[in-house]
């Protein structure tokens, strides 16, 4: 008598859906900090709350002044194609930015742009925040703006959490600015929060 075996499980059943992939773009010109941002929010994202994360960068033919962006794509399950299909979340901290890659978002997606900077904007599904302008009169350094946009992203969306955001910035940050930085995230998260509000 041939023994009994159990049916093969088809694999693809057994796969997570690909629902839980989030797909971010942090854009806008060079010199913004942006490819840095991306590479602290996937740290912070992968090594400090555990999940799955690819992060991509592409600069302009300008180091400084150019378009540049960071993606990164999310998720819970194995990440099957590593590049953005169609964002979840923009950040655009320039007119440029925003025109370039809006279409790129999906439907519902979440647009944060620098409202100093960004005054045409396409949908009414966005968050507007001056960046730049908090980043020279709140902490009274505006290469600190990109930290500032970090800390609203985390608070909007929960894609990373706050402790872990924080761990990541400041291994990052230079000497002597730990303080700033810290600050900059907080007061990011701060002006999130008054916003959903």
């Amino acid at each position: 008598m041939a023994a009994s075996s159990k049916p093969k499980q088809d694999k693809q059943n057994t796969k997570k859906p690909q629902d839980n992939r989030y797909e971010v773009r942090l854009s806008g010109s060079g010199g913004q900090g942006l490819i840095l941002a991306g590479v602290i929010l996937a740290e912070a994202i992968g090594v400090g709350d555990g999940k799955n994360v690819v992060q991509t960068q592409s600069y302009g033919p300008e180091a400084r002044g150019g378009a540049s962006r960071a993606d990164l794509v999310i998720s819970d399950g194995e990440i099957y194609y590593p590049k953005s299909m169609k964002l979840d979340l923009l950040l655009a901290l320039t007119q440029e930015a925003c025109d370039t890659y809006y279409p790129d978002m999906k439907e519902r997606g979440l647009l944060v742009v620098d409202s100093n900077m960004v005054t045409q904007i396409p949908t009414k599904n966005y968050y507007g925040f001056p960046f730049s302008r908090l980043a020279r009169e709140e902490i009274g350094h505006v290469m600190v703006a990109n930290v500032i946009a970090m800390g609203a992203i985390a608070e909007l969306t929960g894609i990373v959490s706050m402790a872990s955001i924080k761990e990541a910035v400041l291994s990052r940050a230079p000497k002597g600015t730990e303080e700033k930085n810290s600050r900059a995230l907080e007061l990011g998260a701060k002006v999130a929060r008054a916003a959903k509000k």
